[in-house]
């Protein structure tokens, strides 16, 4: 049996891997576009930061570590057509040689491309201009070089996720000085703007200037540097700077599954059933090409490398012949900025109203632990919850780094995975001692103190 695998990345590699685990007899071939599989692109903005060195270091497992185990990697190889009835997979080499990989099972995992957001400009300046996007070890090179070559002073960032926040504090650390525009009301839009508050100020604290509420309409190159233009509070904005990075989302990678005929859903996303099936005979499809399967939301289209990875590892075993199922993900993430941590999961309030829930939502302060320990830190955490049943939708924390924010939330995460109620949260027996925690640890302080908001809004709507 052969199995031809498209995409080098998480959901891939991770497919490649469980096929070979449960038969160790099945060839594999992973066709990779580029020469760099199996990077850790999340880990790219700890790189530029100087936490992480050399950038062979992003590399979860080596070329030679995955041969090892069995698998063929065609590197610098593009996949440009399916052909689901016969069975081929045509690619192209780095020279333009067209050649057909015959396949008994094909798992696509061609994952996002940057948005350019209809930002004008962004599609036709390039690393050379000073504009840059930061998608894959490509463009991680393409901005060391800037880096080394050209020392920016000034950088400006355009988008305030994830990614945006980690390398606002990486060029920070450099000495640039980091303009950050961000086109909602607050940084981090995955929080409540009460919570993202709380990032923007530790981005401020550490010298970032932050525009929120800012729409940028176009970048272009002149004398003085480059020009980021558009507008802040509905007025004419302009800054410039020598070095732009553009970092406003991404769209799923979906031509060749489109052109073979594969239907889209959610986000423009590749249609796929919780087997990670597509509908096209012998063909599947995983990571942050498809549609997810949320465990509150239904399909949606929520790009995660910790998704892709679970589907990937369904795709590799469901194309020997499995039956395992996606069992939905909640949108758990995680992001450290400067000396804080921002965290969430499941559905905050607005997103839990448009699902058909009745939600309530209640902020809490806990330290991480006893405070007559030296070092203990308050997190900021905020609990939404359902108001007829009581069952948890949702949880989002900020906190020092240090305070285990995101071990916290992935509590949050398994209980509503396990449709516990807030209340139930309070029956959990977990660890204690002084120097990491409390009797109540801060994750049953803050559901806590959701049922006593909720008790009183009920008591009040009596009176």
């Amino acid at each position: 049996m052969h199995i031809a695998i498209i995409g080098g990345s998480d959901a891939g590699i991770s497919a490649a891997l469980r096929a070979r685990e449960l038969d160790p007899n099945v060839d594999v071939t992973v066709v990779v576009a580029d020469r760099y599989p199996n990077f850790s692109i999340c880990g790219i903005p700890y790189y530029f930061s100087g936490d992480v060195k050399p950038w062979q270091s992003l590399a979860h497992r080596t070329s030679a570590d995955l041969e090892a185990t069995g698998m063929s990697l065609r590197l610098d190889t593009l996949a440009t057509r399916i052909d689901v009835a016969g069975r081929n997979l045509e690619v192209r080499d780095t020279v333009g040689t067209t050649s057909l990989i015959g396949y008994d099972e094909l798992i696509v995992g061609t994952g996002a491309v940057p948005s350019s957001a209809g930002i004008v400009g962004l599609d036709e300046l390039g690393p050379e201009d000073g504009v840059h996007v930061l998608h894959s070890m490509g463009d991680t090179f393409a901005l060391d070089r800037h880096l080394d070559e050209r020392t920016p002073r000034t950088a400006i960032i355009i988008g305030a996720g994830y990614v945006g926040l980690e390398m606002a504090e990486a060029l920070s650390v450099r000495g640039i000085h980091v303009t950050q525009l961000q086109r909602g009301p607050e940084v981090l839009s995955t929080l409540d703007p009460e919570l993202g508050a709380l990032i923007h100020t530790e981005l401020t604290r550490h010298g970032v200037e932050v525009v929120t509420d800012s729409k940028v309409a176009s970048v272009t190159r002149g004398p003085d540097g480059l020009t980021v233009a558009g507008t802040h509070l509905g007025q004419p904005f302009e800054r410039t700077a020598d070095l732009v990075l553009a970092v406003v989302g991404v769209v799923p990678n979906t031509s060749l599954l489109v052109d073979a005929g594969a239907r889209l859903g959610a986000g423009n996303a590749v249609m796929v059933d919780e087997t990670m099936r597509t509908g096209l005979p012998n063909v599947w499809a995983a990571g942050d090409g498809v549609i997810t399967h949320h465990r509150l939301l239904g399909l949606t289209y929520l790009p995660l490398g910790t998704t892709s990875h679970k589907q990937g590892r369904i795709a590799g075993e469901n194309a020997l012949g499995g039956s395992a199922r996606f069992a939905g993900s909640l949108g758990t993430q995680a992001v450290k900025v400067f000396d804080l941590v921002a965290a969430r999961t499941g559905l905050r309030e607005h997103e839990a109203v448009a699902a058909g829930f009745d939600p309530i939502s209640a902020t809490a302060a806990a330290d991480d632990h006893k405070a007559y320990f030296p070092g203990s830190h308050p997190i900021t955490i905020r609990i939404t919850g359902n108001q007829s049943d009581h069952s948890l939708l949702g949880a989002q924390m900020v906190g020092t780094y240090g305070t285990e924010v995101s071990k916290r939330i992935d509590t949050y995460a398994t209980a509503i995975h396990h449709g516990m109620t807030v209340e139930a949260i309070s029956e959990l027996d977990l660890s204690y001692t002084p120097p990491l925690g409390s009797p109540w640890d801060a994750v049953q302080i803050a559901t806590q103190a959701w049922t006593r908001s909720t008790t009183q809004r009920v008591v009040s709507a009596a009176v």
